[in-house]
């Protein structure tokens, strides 16, 4: 029998994930940390490690590293979890010796499955010689077997889905319980503690929705999870304007418990989505942050030529830089907001970060919100999600 080591600090999804793999067959064992998860290694001696990168204390990064130092486990199979959106961590993961890199938002049971039998093979010993008939009624209850299986995951997977949502309103009491602590912290070490511990309550937020399959929440979760450690990491990034987008990260999981949760409508719209910045370099990291969300836009220098763009095609959400020559964003906001096409289309300013608060605090000229420069790469991302993904869900009744 195959054994599989997973080491996972959130129980339930450990607990769903060794479930259907001994239900298959297969014998797993849990570790809910790093540490325990390397000593449990040693006796167990699995044959493939299951791993998430986001742990507490020590990282999955560094698990593995432990794992490759040690003679007889150089070559085990290490499957890792890591958020979508942490690029770094990611490679950070190759380097170290992982051998397969999932979504956690993404990823559910079956899919574990799957990777499992492709990198180790099924769960029981080789097969006997056996005659061609006997080979065929095997397959023919392979397919019933799947079959069976299909239907059985999908009644499991509405299970978890049901008691998911059931404790959705806690859920969502307990992360505006954090973001208000993080609001009134009155020092850098409590901002931070508050920071970490909203981190860790969305990263389990984020496994959570991902094996219930209810993809806009986890997917949504997973970005504001990677905001907030990007911003425990580097501190220096916390400004108004970041923790402003962690807020509005937090209220829109809120939209998305009511709305975000029919199982047949889980698809993340693409979006089309219009950037205009006669910065060069700030337009190009305003792309590339949208590419990083999955999604599309096009990018114009030229206020004037982005407003026939604007008269020609229909946008989900428009970028604007304020300060332009020739017409600020400002104008162009109130321009477009003159074609029928774009009257409530949502439009965010981006602007100088010394200007921010200043300019949040007045007239937005018709806009929906503001960034400020320099902004991170996953801030905007955030942003982005919330008003591609809530035009998109307002849309449908």
């Amino acid at each position: 029998m195959k054994k599989i080591l997973i080491i996972e600090d959130n129980q339930i999804v450990a607990n769903v994930y060794r479930n259907k793999l001994a239900v298959e067959g297969y014998q797993a064992e849990i570790a809910l940390d790093g540490e325990t998860g390397l000593k449990v290694m040693r006796t167990f001696q699995p044959d493939i490690m299951i791993l998430d990168l986001m742990l507490p204390k020590m990282s999955g990064v560094d698990v593995i590293k432990e794992v490759r130092r040690e003679a007889d486990f150089a070559k085990l199979p290490i499957i890792v979890f890591s958020n979508t959106y942490l690029t770094n961590l990611i490679q950070e993961a190759w380097k170290a010796g992982a051998n397969k890199c999932l979504s956690k938002a993404s990823c559910s049971p079956q899919e574990i499955l799957d990777v499992v039998r492709h990198t180790v093979g099924d769960s029981g010993t080789m097969p006997k010689m056996r005659s061609a008939a006997a080979d065929l009624a095997d397959k023919k209850a392979k397919g019933d077997k799947l079959a069976a299986a299909g239907i059985q995951d999908a009644v499991f997977q509405a299970d978890l889905r049901k008691a998911f949502v059931d404790g959705l309103p806690a859920t969502l009491a307990t992360l505006r319980s954090g973001l208000q602590g993080l609001v009134k912290a009155g020092d850098e070490v409590t901002q931070l503690k508050q920071i970490y511990e909203l981190y860790r309550r969305l990263h389990a937020l984020t496994g959570n929705a991902g094996i219930a399959g209810l993809t806009q929440i986890s997917k949504m979760s997973d970005a504001v999870e990677a905001l907030l450690k990007e911003l425990y990491e580097k501190p220096r990034d916390i400004n108004s304007s970041t923790l402003r987008t962690v807020a509005a990260g937090v209220d829109f999981l809120g939209f998305l418990f009511e709305r975000g949760t029919a199982p047949d409508k889980q698809e993340i719209p693409a979006g089309n989505i219009l950037v205009v910045d006669d910065e060069p370099i700030s337009r190009r990291a305003i792309v590339y942050a949208l590419e990083k969300g999955c999604l599309q836009s096009i990018s114009a220098e030229d206020p004037n030529a982005a407003l026939k763009l604007l008269e020609e095609k229909k946008f989900d959400l428009v970028f604007l830089d304020v300060d332009m020559p020739g017409m600020t964003g400002f104008e162009l906001c109130a321009k477009l907001r003159n074609l029928v096409q774009h009257r409530k289309t949502p439009v965010v300013f981006v602007t100088a970060l010394s200007d921010f608060d200043s300019r949040t605090s007045s007239l937005m000229a018709g806009g929906n919100d503001f960034i400020a420069k320099p902004f991170l790469f996953i801030e905007l991302t955030v942003k982005a999600l919330i008003h591609v993904l809530r035009g998109k869900l307002q849309l449908v009744k």
